[in-house]
């Protein structure tokens, strides 16, 4: 796999003086991006041994969930502005470092205030990561070529739910909860390590003085405001939102609704989590073949019929196997969308593609805090208003897919500018 970046000109992908991003720098971006999943499944499974060691209530332990949302949410229109006036590198140093110490005092909790607070921050600074390794692909390659990137970078971060439960079982067996969490910690320390030894600034002095001379303020502003940028944004928001809905509510539905086991529910939710990396990865080798535009238009297209399957039989109370089926696929093609709508956004918005980056992770995350709490609202043995969820957030993304249709398309299914 080749992945090409700037040459000759925007877009162009000339034979010679063009360099490809490597695949050491894309596993880098890579455990950028996985941090978050890792830091929000690993220590799931200790909730119990947490509460009574904290002497809290259950929905106390999840506000410790809830803060790293809140963090994550607010961290990244900090971290992307930054990273697109001072380089992405510092910004990334300084987010990681913040996160190495506000992991340590996770770990050290004494009270349930404190671990909610250093849960916030964690939040807040492991942002660095997610909206600047997105910016830093957006830096490096174009189109076709960016598209390729996310998804390989983002199949790379989707490995974090699959082994990140499991991983979080073994640590808590070895230790206690307090073990998990310094197991993030570390994981924290090593990305600074990696990023401060094998990381090069992608967003130089001169590329930023040459933007800057290329473009307006108002004109950034006014893509940052587009159709097309806020429609593709939308998209990748709402389709996040169906993994969100999808993360919350899988422990009742398949625990409650078909009596299935821990071990039973780990594996179909490690089951549904390799097949969202695989259709990801297999989407990527699509790209040449077909454009970013059309596989993401087949993704929402996917994802809108299998929500409405499972709204149908929902409520028609379907409760046998029948009504997993649907679910995996809405789930599962939540791998095909989120990278390509990610790559279409930042398309839109070259000059700032930090700020970019942080409006797409701040919108997915604010938008996926709003439907968790929505999905159990009748209890945990009916799927209908997971169904309501779940359809109602597919219906939103692809409404925002129409309204993201470019009015001219390139070869290579970048809009042109």
């Amino acid at each position: 796999m080749t992945v090409w970046v700037r040459g000759a000109g925007r877009g162009s992908q000339s034979d010679q003086g063009d360099v490809g991003i490597s695949r050491g720098k894309l596993v880098a971006l890579g455990l950028l991006a996985a941090f978050a999943p890792t830091a929000i499944d690993l220590y799931l499974s200790a909730f119990p041994e947490m509460t009574a060691d904290l002497g809290a209530e259950p929905s106390g332990i999840q506000m410790s969930l809830a803060g790293f949302y809140v963090g994550a949410a607010l961290g990244q229109p900090v971290f992307g502005p930054l990273s697109d006036r001072f380089g992405r590198r510092g910004p990334l140093l300084v987010g990681l470092l913040i996160c190495v110490l506000a992991s340590a005092v996770a770990a050290l909790a004494p009270t349930l205030a404190v671990l909610v607070a250093a849960r916030v921050v964690q939040g807040f600074s492991a942002a660095a990561g997610m909206v600047i390794g997105r910016a830093m692909v957006s830096d490096l390659a174009t189109g076709n070529s960016a598209a390729k990137a996310l998804s390989l970078m983002m199949v790379i971060s989707g490995v974090a739910p699959v082994l990140a439960p499991t991983l979080g079982s073994i640590l808590g067996h070895l230790s206690n909860w307090r073990g998990i969490l310094w197991g993030l910690a570390v994981f924290a320390a090593a990305l600074l390590l990696l990023v401060a030894l094998g990381v090069k600034e992608s967003h130089t002095r001169e590329r930023r003085a040459q933007l800057k001379a290329d473009a307006s303020g108002l004109g950034r502003r006014s893509a940052l405001g587009s159709r097309l940028f806020l429609g593709n944004v939308f998209t990748m928001a709402f389709s996040a939102a169906v993994m969100f809905a999808y993360v919350a509510a899988s422990p009742f539905f398949y625990q409650g609704m078909f009596g299935m086991d821990p071990v039973q529910y780990g594996l179909m939710f490690g089951a549904n989590a390799v097949v969202i990396v695989t259709i990801n990865w297999y989407s990527a080798r699509l790209i040449g073949r077909f454009s970013v535009r059309a596989i993401l238009v087949a993704g929402v297209s996917v994802m809108v019929a299998a929500s409405l399957v499972f709204l149908l039989l929902g409520l028609a109370g379907i409760g046998n196997g029948w009504l997993i089926v649907p679910l995996f696929v809405a789930v599962a093609f939540s791998g095909a969308v989120l990278p390509k709508a990610a790559a279409l956004a930042l398309a839109e918005v070259p000059h700032v593609a930090g700020t970019g980056s942080a409006v797409l992770g701040t919108v997915q995350f604010l938008v996926g805090a709003a439907v968790t709490p929505l999905v159990s609202l009748a209890g945990e043995h009916t799927a209908v208003p997971f169904a309501i969820v779940l359809a109602s957030a597919a219906a939103i993304m692809g409404i925002s897919c129409l309204a993201a249709r470019p009015a001219r398309v390139l070869a290579d299914g970048a809009r042109q500018r």
